[in-house]
């Protein structure tokens, strides 16, 4: 048997490798969507034997399905009341839907997108850096009577970090229900885990989707990059912030991050709470339910508003249906403002129909980007919106991780998402859909400074790279579909 083995192993191996690759190849070509993703994956599997179809298989293939949690969470969740307003309000909706005709169209997509209803009675606030949101978030916590449902990407051992595990321990010992939830591999940016460190001190938490065992590797590409906290049900938060230092600028961290996070009270509260409680069935099995988490929520603010959660599973592409929808709206100006810059074609062309239509498109990404393969990727594609008539703005330092979308003034799309194929078809993310004027013009002001703060590029600039420099643009924009 032995001497047979010896003998034939270099054709097994060689038939072994063959029915790999085709297996392999006949999934990406009938299940993914995107033409692109196929051949870049097509290309991995038979130019890297087994490596390619391995790699494929872990972190190419969407495996997760949570309908049915989905649909328990939403009958558990018992705020259904129509919120009242006033005959002002109601004008004023009516004024803003006259302005903008092609907004009801967009809130139409927005409902079928996410079979939920676009709420009136809303305030959201924005919070710029960790300086702002942490202090409001801990004080929240600190204030929390029933529950605190807590949900981050990142959730790092460090100053900001211990300050959040005080706040949440004080919270738990006066009889507060208290939630946890943090990404696997976002948690082991900083050793030992907060996921460790919280559960030895008596908080009740989970890490989403673990990668150590073998039979769980597969999930390493599928994370949550969501950032929520709901205190009572009734008192939210979410955007780009990570829990962790480097966002909270006056403690003089050693990696500096600028970030917008959001306050938000009234109805739309009950989306950021849903989101969560679904990820946290799905993560430990545990149902949320009753007034401690669902409580009923009074009006707050003139802000119309809608959760619209993102992911590989039933809510697949929701995101980047909505931003083309918003994008085909548009007729006066547009911002885009991401940290990570790598849209595809449906985007691309988005965008770029938008500019030639006569629309503003305005898209700011930093200056500094703290991977550096991702900013050669995205420079390589500047031109293709330079030379459509978008404009292109470089954040001054330091690196920024502000995540948003504005759209004539009057649309904002506030959380987590990124414009790369990681956010918008790979990890789990949350935004916040917001129509009010007064929300957008200040976010539209914020923008402005910061892009008058910044660098504007320019096609002379762009064209004027060295041979290699664009060579190393274009070879590491080959790598768009695996960022």
């Amino acid at each position: 048997m032995t001497a047979w083995i010896a003998k034939f192993w270099p054709l097994l191996f060689a038939a072994v490798t063959l029915i790999l690759d085709i297996a392999a190849t006949i999934h990406a070509v009938m299940r993914r969507r995107d033409s692109g993703a196929v051949i870049a994956w097509v290309g991995l599997i038979w130019l890297a034997p087994i490596l390619g179809a391995a790699a494929y298989f872990c972190l190419g293939v969407n495996r997760i399905r949570r309908k049915a949690i989905s649909l328990n969470v939403g009958e558990a969740w018992s705020h259904q009341h129509e919120v009242q307003l006033s005959e002002e309000e109601y004008r004023e909706a009516r004024k803003v839907a006259d302005a903008h005709p092609a907004l009801r169209g967009l809130a139409a997509l927005g409902g079928r997108l996410t079979e939920k209803q676009l709420l009136p009675g809303n305030l959201v606030e924005p919070l710029v850096n960790g300086d702002e949101a942490y202090p409001l978030m801990l004080k929240a916590i600190g204030e929390a009577k029933h529950s605190v449902a807590l949900l981050s990407y990142i959730f790092d051992n460090d100053r900001a970090g211990d300050a959040f595990q005080e706040a949440l321990v004080a919270a738990q010992a006066r009889g507060v229900d208290v939630r946890v939830l943090i990404d696997h591999v976002g948690s082991r940016y900083s050793r030992p885990t907060m996921v460790t460190k919280l559960g030895k001190a008596g908080i009740n938490v989970a890490a989403f989707l673990p990668t150590r065992a073998p039979m769980t590797i597969k999930y390493f590409n599928l994370r949550n990059h969501r950032k929520i906290l709901v205190v009572d049900g009734c008192n939210g938060f979410t955007g780009g912030t990570n829990i962790r230092e480097g966002h909270w600028l006056s403690m003089e961290p050693s990696s500096p991050v600028q970030c917008l996070h959001f306050h938000l009270r009234g109805p739309v509260v009950a989306h950021l709470q849903e989101a969560f409680a679904v990820d946290w069935a799905f993560a430990t099995g545990e149902s949320l339910y009753g007034d401690a988490w669902f409580p009923e929520i009074e009006s707050a603010g003139t802000t119309w508003a809608r959760g619209v959660p993102d992911g590989p599973d039933e809510d697949f592409e929701v995101l980047l249906d909505l931003m083309v929808g918003a994008l085909s709206t548009a007729r006066d100006r547009v911002w885009i403002v991401t940290p990570y810059f790598l849209p595809d074609s449906p985007l691309i062309h988005a965008m770029n129909v938008a500019a030639m239509r006569g629309v503003e498109v305005n898209i700011v990404l930093p200056s500094e980007n703290n991977l550096a393969v991702v900013q050669w990727a995205s420079t390589a594609q500047y031109d293709l919106f330079l030379e459509k008539g978008c404009r292109i703005y470089l954040s001054a330092p330091p690196f920024d991780h502000t995540k948003l979308l504005i759209v004539d003034g009057v649309w904002s799309l506030i959380g987590s998402t990124n414009w790369d194929p990681r956010s918008l078809r790979l990890n789990f993310e949350y935004n916040v859909e917001c129509y009010d004027i007064q929300f957008a013009r200040k976010l539209e002001r914020a923008m402005e400074a910061k892009a008058a703060a910044g660098h504007r590029v320019s096609t002379e600039e762009i064209s004027g790279l060295s041979f290699p420099i664009q060579l190393r643009n274009g070879l590491a924009r080959l790598l768009t579909p695996y960022l």
